[in-house]
């Protein structure tokens, strides 16, 4: 029965939230905390800011641009299933407190967050928006979530929690992002 159990708590984890691909050792002693956007290693974000600046954007506004700070200074955090503190946290979860500390309720996982709000066409997705991903082959259902910080030109930059790398920012123009991509809402 333990086995069972432990077998498909595994199974759970790994088809969550993020992707499975291995990536360097970030625990290391000679470990900065800071992040590289994946695909682009001459970029960083510096997480000792407790505040990035966005450019304002037509669509944006200070709702979103607190929510998107609040979402940054869990930046390093480490992966952990449930999570909702800086001890550890998951995509829905990194969402949910971002968004809860603005007044602003969302569901508590991915998949039910993904039926609110207005869909919108990725050309129009600006800061604050979120996008939705299904990581998992087999899964039939929206499994990942993703929070807009940047849109410049055509690049989309998205704040989430991967089980590898913890709380990141990427970009959908990655290969892995950008096919696991389903649509973009926005709740604002």
């Amino acid at each position: 029965m333990t086995r069972k159990y432990i077998y498909i708590l595994s199974s759970f984890l790994i088809i969550s939230c993020g992707s499975s691909k291995k990536r360097k050792n970030y625990r290391s002693k000679n470990y900065e905390k800071t992040i590289t956007v994946s695909g682009d290693s001459n970029k960083e974000i510096d997480t000792k800011l407790p505040e990035i600046k966005l450019e304002k954007s037509r669509k944006t506004d200070n709702k979103a641009s607190d929510i998107i700070n609040d979402a940054i200074a869990f930046s390093g955090t480490k992966y952990k299933y449930g999570g909702t503190t800086k001890k550890g946290m998951d995509c829905s979860g990194l969402l949910y407190v971002a968004f809860n500390n603005n007044n602003v309720s969302l569901p508590r996982v991915s998949y039910v967050m993904a039926e609110e709000g207005k869909n919108i066409n990725l050309k129009n997705v600006a800061e604050g928006d979120l996008l939705f991903f299904k990581t998992s082959r087999k899964s039939r259902r929206i499994n990942h979530v993703g929070l807009v910080v940047s849109v410049k030109k055509s690049e989309i930059k998205f704040i989430h929690a991967t089980t590898s790398r913890g709380v990141i920012v990427s970009s959908l123009k990655e290969g892995y992002w950008n096919n696991a991509f389903v649509k973009a809402t926005r709740v604002l």
